[in-house]
C-alpha cells in the first residue's frame, strides 16, 4: 500500500512485458507493454530519432487532472518541460493507467499510474522545475 514512483526503466518493469531483448516478463502490475517505436515513422517530415531524447512538455487527459502528482504543475502548450531520453515507448491496455502523454512521432505515455503505483517515462531528476514539483507531490501523495 505504500507509495511506488517509477522512473524510465523503473517505470518499463511495472509493465507485464517489454519488447526489449526479444520479450521480456515484467512485474505486469500494469497492463500492457514496453514496445520499441515502429520503423519508419517521422516527425515534421523526417525520420524519427531515436532514442528519443529532449525535452517535451506533458498533455493530461480529462479523466487524469485531479492525479496528485501533477498538482501545481502547467501542463499542456506552454507548461512546463520533461526531460525524456528512451527508445521504447509505453502501451497501456488500460486508458485510465494513462496520467500524461506527449508526442514524439506520435502521442506517447509520458506517466502512468493504478493505484499506489504510478511511473514516468521522462526522468523527473533531470526535469527542473517540472521534476521538482512531480518529486514534492510523491513524497505528499497518500494513495
Amino acid at each position: 500500500g505504500k507509495p511506488l514512483l517509477g522512473i524510465c526503466l523503473g517505470t518499463q518493469v511495472i509493465f507485464e512485458y517489454s519488447e526489449e531483448d526479444n520479450r521480456t516478463t515484467c512485474l505486469g502490475i500494469i497492463p500492457g507493454g514496453v514496445k520499441r517505436f515502429p520503423e519508419g515513422m517521422q516527425e515534421k517530415g523526417d525520420p524519427l530519432k531515436i532514442p528519443h531524447m529532449g525535452w517535451n512538455t506533458l498533455r493530461v487527459p480529462l479523466r487524469a487532472t485531479e492525479h496528485p502528482l501533477l498538482a501545481d504543475i502547467a501542463t499542456g502548450e506552454g507548461g512546463l518541460n520533461a526531460y525524456f531520453v528512451h527508445s521504447f515507448h509505453l502501451a497501456c491496455d488500460q486508458a485510465d493507467d494513462v496520467i500524461a502523454t506527449t508526442d514524439h512521432g506520435c502521442t506517447i505515455t509520458a506517466i502512468v499510474g493504478r493505484d499506489n503505483v504510478a511511473g514516468t517515462q521522462f526522468h523527473p531528476e533531470k526535469s527542473q522545475a517540472l521534476g521538482l514539483a512531480l518529486i514534492a507531490n510523491f513524497l505528499g501523495w497518500s494513495p
